[in-house]
């Protein structure tokens, strides 16, 4: 139901976890970000991967150059973690300002990730140079082990990896990645002040039957995958609890029409045109619209010890049709298509373009 009278005034939010690609599909898919959030956490799982200062800085030129002029938008950068990192490169990058975490990937859990982590034991200096300098750790929480269920991954990773991990690095500040489990839900509620969790809009929104409604649904396909309806429902208790221990991260993960329809389709959900809209429907359905700016504006800067933006967006109880299809031009002009999460689908939020009420 729409409410055209409604409007929704929040301090501009951040994206904590946001993967923009590079090359034209970072050209295209960086203004619908930037539109929204004044900052985002940009995964480093490029091809090659960003294991230095030197390709860090690069690809944060890049992404400013993709941003449109006066949207002031901050990429904060991350450093991809590999079994022969080096951490003194690491502090570098964080003392330099150039790094603001690093990501940890399970090698072959999600897409370009096989030259990822093969075991945590190896990255043991690492991890004590980011407990010495408090510097975050930010983890895609599924085991590869190819004995364990797809749709268990996660909560087997959180009880043999990430519990061991924690009590052996106390100081250690984590972020569990898109969580998408009760199990990983209540670990991370319980697990003190060092220990948060981001949520994706399109955990909250759907269970692992989107995937193969009318047939086999590819746009719907992301990693960790979507999980259980009893699951999808404890992330949205998570979300909308107060609770600053979870915080907004998209995982919007853009890949191109033909990569996702394909015999074996790329993983990814492209939810960052909508995505601030998205939340606001699943806070509006849970009764707790009131709680939305500190979900997606004042708790993961505290988490990270930034401060809160001072800018602020409008939300407006608007219903509008999410278009099926997105052809968004690079820049050289050509077109990129996408499908965007909620394709075709009726959301009863629009983001203002008119800025504060």
């Amino acid at each position: 139901m729409s409410n055209p009278a409604q409007r929704l005034s929040l301090r501009r939010p951040d994206d904590w976890h946001v993967h923009l690609r590079d090359g034209a599909v970072l050209q295209a898919v960086a203004p619908a970000t930037a539109r929204q959030f004044a900052r985002a956490i940009v995964m480093p799982n490029l091809s090659p991967p960003v294991t230095t200062v030197a390709a860090a800085e690069a690809y944060r030129e890049r992404i400013r150059a993709a941003v449109p002029a006066g949207c002031g938008f901050t990429p904060l950068l991350t450093a991809y973690l590999t079994d022969t990192i080096d951490p003194a490169e690491i502090e570098r990058g964080f003392n330099a300002g150039v790094f603001t975490a690093c990501k940890l990937y399970p090698a072959h859990a999600t897409t370009n990730a096989a030259a990822g982590v093969s075991d945590l034991a190896r990255i043991t200096p690492v991890l004590e140079t980011l407990e010495r300098i408090g510097m975050p750790l930010l983890v895609h929480g599924e085991v590869t082990d190819a004995a364990i269920d797809i749709f268990d991954r996660e909560a087997v990773f959180v009880e043999r990896h990430l519990a061991p991990l924690l009590r052996r690095h106390s100081a250690l500040k984590v972020v569990l990645e898109h969580i998408t489990t009760a199990e990983a839900a209540d670990f991370v509620a319980t697990g003190g002040p060092n220990l948060a969790a981001t949520i994706t809009p399109h955990h909250l929104h759907i269970n692992r039957n989107a995937m193969f409604q009318g047939g086999l649904r590819p746009d719907f396909y992301c990693l960790p995958v979507a999980k259980r309806e009893r699951h999808r429902l404890a992330l949205r208790a998570a979300a909308t609890s107060g609770d600053p221990s979870f915080f907004l991260g998209t995982d919007s993960a853009p890949h191109l029409r033909h990569a996702k329809e394909a015999a074996c389709g790329c993983a990814g959900i492209f939810n960052a045109p909508y995505a601030i809209e998205s939340y606001a429907q699943v806070f509006e359905e849970e009764g707790a619209l009131e709680r939305l700016e500190a979900f997606a504006s004042l708790y993961g800067p505290r988490f990270y010890g930034l401060p809160p933006n001072e800018e602020r967006i409008t939300l407006v109880g608007e219903a509008h049709t999410v278009p099926a299809r997105l052809h968004l031009n690079d820049a050289a002009g050509e077109a990129v298509e996408l499908v965007p999460f909620h394709a075709g689908e009726l959301l009863r939020w629009r983001l203002s373009p008119e800025g504060d009420v």
